[in-house]
């Protein structure tokens, strides 16, 4: 199986995702929307949950198909990393943008944002592959997610809070009131579903992405691929459920049962277009998505430009 071909999977998931994020961020009109094109409330997991983390596994996925060959002919490791950064900064002032967009008011723009969390999580997996070993990806996404836990469940909330997942009193709410105050999601004011805190579990759905990339490019037989990609996401979603009965599955403060549970189905998810588009060969209907996945960040700043102006009228 070729590079072409593979990545050909890649880019129509790409569009797959981008296509529903488009959908779930202008669904017409928002006094009458659809329940599955709405978020959960608070804990739980409509499929709209599914579309960010989908997206930041593909970033995964694309920093490892991107990043392997360069490592592997010894590229100068600051050479890449200042250009990693480079694109983090530009994603990120992206989102900025979009944020101020049509007025800029910078007293209260919102600084956190989708973008912002793409170029956060962008930087910091796109170094961690550059600089460590599969292994090490592995057993940071561990850490990451078990400290996390422990810092919402264990550390006493500045104001007299216990630890807890309250909307507005849990620990990454007061992190981001603390550091963000005046500069936060709109509808909350004082938490954001795109926080400080709640990138570090994230980045873990990037690393998901950058493993299974890992896999796709050293794996040379398609069904051992499958096999592969099948078994790990039924296991993490397994594992995810689990978790969720004593760390809920919350995509708002992005819980590290949520990871699991997401990274799983975008495993699965991953492996069925595979199967489909580059073993079954079935290309067909692929293009309208291949066009919306190798421009993904071009048509999620126009699809924002044009929501944000219609909202003007």
């Amino acid at each position: 199986m070729n590079e072409k071909q593979r990545l050909l999977s890649l880019d129509v998931f790409r569009g797959l995702t981008i296509a529903a994020m488009m959908l779930v961020n202008n669904p017409g009109d928002w006094s009458n929307v659809y329940a599955p094109l709405l978020h959960a409330d608070w804990h739980g997991c409509t499929p709209t949950d599914l579309v960010f983390p989908f997206f930041l596994f593909i970033v995964g996925v694309s920093i490892a198909l991107a990043l392997s060959k360069r490592v592997e002919r010894g590229d100068a490791k600051s050479l890449l990393v200042r250009k990693i950064l480079i694109r983090t900064l530009i994603i990120f002032v992206i989102g900025i943008f979009l944020s101020g967009f049509p007025f800029f008011n910078f007293s209260q723009i919102r600084i956190p944002g989708v973008l912002q969390r793409i170029a956060l999580v962008y930087g910091a997996t796109a170094t961690l592959f550059v600089y460590t070993s599969w292994r090490t990806l592995l057993y940071t996404g561990v850490g990451l997610l078990l400290s996390y836990w422990g810092m919402m469940y264990l550390i006493p909330v500045p104001g007299g809070y216990p630890p807890n997942l309250e909307p507005t009193t849990n620990l990454g709410a007061w992190l981001d009131n603390t550091l963000l105050h005046g500069h936060l999601w709109s509808q909350s004011k004082v938490w954001d579903p795109e926080g400080i805190l709640s990138t570090l579990p994230a980045i873990v759905t990037a690393i998901i992405g950058a493993l299974a990339g890992l896999w796709m490019k050293n794996t040379k037989e398609p069904y051992q691929m499958l096999v592969g990609w099948f078994g790990v996401g039924a296991i993490l979603v397994f594992l995810g459920l689990l978790w969720d009965l004593g760390f809920p599955i919350n995509k708002k403060i992005w819980t590290s049962s949520y990871v699991l549970y997401t990274g799983g189905i975008a495993l699965l998810m991953l492996a069925v277009v595979y199967w489909i588009v580059d073993v079954l060969q079935y290309k067909w209907w692929t293009k309208p998505f291949v066009v919306y996945g190798t421009n993904a960040l071009i048509i999620f700043v126009l699809s924002g430009i044009i929501g944000q102006t219609r909202l003007l009228h």
